[in-house]
């Protein structure tokens, strides 16, 4: 099947796609966006969180099909060109990235958060980070990054 998709704002499409493929698949492998990282592919640790219609989802859980017509916004897409957008800016400035390989789902779910509560609780925060798994950073790196932009002079309208 071809596949239809607006992806970060721009109609794309993909050939010979098996509907049910990953979403993940596509984003990666025929359209070449890696931001997504594929780890589990069972959807249990977030590493490739991408919002769908505006919802946040884990690609590798999402069949190409379902996809077809739909508005789709990977890691890649919140940067402004080469600016980042605050909240990824905010994960380089505080050391949350390490290996990488979680970051774009962590900041893809952070940035949804804020989004929706622009001035979180710590228990907010680790509520909405819960269904990304991180190995190397012990995690506190990362609330500091979620912190320092809910709490700084960005505000939500930076937020996009």
């Amino acid at each position: 099947m071809r596949l239809n998709v607006e992806i970060n704002g721009e109609q794309r499409q993909a050939d010979d796609v098996w509907e049910g493929e990953s979403l993940l698949y596509v984003l990666r492998e025929r359209l070449g966006l890696p931001g997504s990282k594929n780890a589990c592919e069972q959807g249990e640790c977030g590493s490739c969180t991408v919002y769908l219609d505006s919802v946040p989802v884990c690609a590798c859980l999402v069949a190409a099909g379902q996809a077809e017509g739909r508005a789709v916004r990977t890691v890649e897409g919140l940067a402004d060109g080469d600016t980042l957008d605050p909240v990824q800016q905010s994960f380089v400035d505080a050391g949350a990235v390490q290996c990488g390989f979680c970051t774009p789902g962590l900041v893809v779910a952070a940035h949804d958060l804020l989004d929706r509560v622009p001035d979180p609780s710590d228990e907010e925060i680790r509520e909405a980070l819960a269904g990304n798994l991180c190995r190397c950073t012990g995690y506190e790196k990362i609330l500091d990054a979620v912190r320092a932009v809910a709490k700084g002079p960005l505000g939500k309208d930076t937020v996009a």
